[in-house]
């Protein structure tokens, strides 16, 4: 029972504080390009941060767009956990996306009472993203593909599957009126929008935002105190070990695949009920690629999920208004993340060997 009441995962570490070093040195460095391309810093810090917590909206939009990227991180570190590598947010946010809208744009789901009209898309984008991270799970378990590129790979396909579904009026794209009709879908119904929190289009903070908390706190709960989290890490640490000792190591590896797709898919969810309301070629805005940095970012931990999910989303709303207001390339958002990477995959490196020697 000790094994199985673990508390490691959720306590500070030298993890930890790799992580934070990692992020203050990639920011600083940040700010050492952006002084290189000839602009004040104090006018790039002040624009990211007004674009970032300046305001209510700001902030309300930060937190919404680490909502996402936080539910996609849930899913990596869920799958870790059984040594799999899931790299598909991208395609699982997609599938999810398209099965929300279609399920939204479906008469007899608006009219759904209690809540049903926003949860019943929620739920089909949950089952979208599953089905969809599940194939990789069936390719892995019966012929052996690698997850990582079987992920990657279905990502791009289901990228493609959005564009096909903007562009074609017998899928999900509103009926051209104009040569100038946006290849894009109808805006889904009032009723199948996530309610906001406060109800107040100003502060748009949606109902998403304690569902995945409670999620993240669910996923917490599964790793560090279940016999199944512990079934995860034994397969993560030695799977024929684990086979041998009566797991069904299979069927676990194609369920933990299938529950990271889900995350996904309800990310997907979350960003058209919630923010975008009607779907278009690109909707996801490379959010599943984020989500993926913020679960490598975390090392295994729930709490840096929601800790480096934030980080991405204020990274991301801040880019933008510094792109404006302070004419500094969106593009140096990407480069820290970058250097965020980089600087903490050498540091672990680093920590590794020291922990080596010492043993």
């Amino acid at each position: 029972m000790s094994a199985i009441l673990n508390w490691k995962h959720l306590q500070p570490g030298p993890a930890l504080w790799v992580s934070v070093a990692s992020v203050a040195g990639a920011l600083a460095a940040g700010m050492g390009m952006v002084m290189l391309m000839g602009v004040p810093v104090g006018d790039a810090i002040a624009a990211f941060a007004d674009g970032a917590w300046g305001s209510p909206y700001a902030l309300a939009a930060s937190i919404n767009r680490a909502l996402v990227l936080m539910l996609v991180g849930l899913g990596f570190v869920l799958a870790e956990r059984a040594n799999l590598t899931n790299v598909g947010g991208e395609g699982q946010i997609a599938v999810g996306g398209i099965a929300a809208t279609a399920l939204c744009l479906w008469p007899p789901v608006a009219s759904l009472p209690f809540g049903l009209a926003f949860i019943v898309p929620m739920l089909g984008a949950c089952l979208a993203g599953a089905f969809w991270a599940g194939i990789a799970g069936v390719l892995k378990v019966k012929v052996g593909t690698n997850e990582v590129i079987a992920t990657l790979l279905l990502s791009f396909i289901a990228i493609w599957m959005v564009y096909g579904s903007v562009q074609s009026e017998s899928l999900l794209r509103r009926p051209m009126t104009t040569s100038a009709t946006l290849p894009e879908s109808l805006e889904i119904p009032v009723a199948t929008q996530l309610p906001l929190l406060l109800g107040d289009p100003s502060v748009p903070l949606h109902a998403g935002l304690p569902i995945g908390l409670v999620l993240a706190a669910g996923v917490a709960v599964v790793l560090g105190f279940t016999v199944l989290g512990l079934k995860l890490r034994a397969a993560g640490l030695n799977a024929r070990a684990a086979r041998r000792a009566g797991m069904a190591i299979d069927r676990l590896s194609i369920g933990v695949l299938c529950a990271a797709g889900a995350l996904g898919g309800l990310a997907g969810a979350c960003m058209l009920q919630g923010e975008q309301y009607t779907l278009k070629a690109g909707f996801s805005s490379g959010c599943g690629f984020d989500g993926l940095v913020v679960g490598l970012l975390a090392r295994g931990s729930v709490t840096g999920v929601v800790a480096g999910a934030l980080l991405f989303g204020f990274l991301r709303s801040g880019g933008i208004n510094m792109e404006m207001v302070a004419q500094v390339p969106t593009a140096l958002v990407v480069v820290i993340q970058g250097l965020i990477i980089v600087t903490l995959a050498g540091a672990a490196l680093a920590i590794q060997r020291m922990e080596g020697r010492r043993a």
